[in-house]
């Protein structure tokens, strides 16, 4: 039991340095963690339902996994080829597209989600004043 706590222990490390490295190297890491940060916190201003939060959560994650697969990738095509190959090229853009999937879908998650409450906040807010 010992050496298998030890072993998630390790597993759990190596994970976290590839979260490192990801956002130590990936622009749009930071972007997706600055927007992500704006959305946990108007889902908490605007009191939102658990069911709407734990979209939010998937929808976040989705969007990391993909940045993440993609790095990987990305990594992998460059140790396998320095040269400039139609099919390198192709991994690297699919890659990049499944991010900007993942993206354009949590833009679409996020505008059905927080918008009506957002809306309504900022209507009251208006007519307060």
């Amino acid at each position: 039991m010992k050496s298998f706590l030890i072993s998630r222990l390790h597993s759990i490390r190596h994970a976290l340095r590839g979260w490192w490295y990801v956002m130590q190297t990936q622009r749009n890491a930071w972007i997706h963690a600055v927007v992500a940060t704006i959305v946990l916190i108007l889902g908490l201003w605007l009191g939102l339902p658990a069911r709407d939060w734990a979209v939010l959560i998937l929808t976040i994650a989705m969007v990391f996994a993909a940045e993440f697969i993609n790095t990987s990738i990305e990594a992998v095509v460059d140790l396998a080829t320095k040269e400039h190959h139609p099919l390198a090229k192709v991994g690297k853009d699919v890659g990049a597209a499944a991010v900007l999937i993942a993206a354009l879908a949590a833009v679409l998650v996020g505008l059905l989600i927080l918008g009506p409450p957002l809306w309504e906040r900022i209507t009251q807010l208006i007519t307060e004043n």
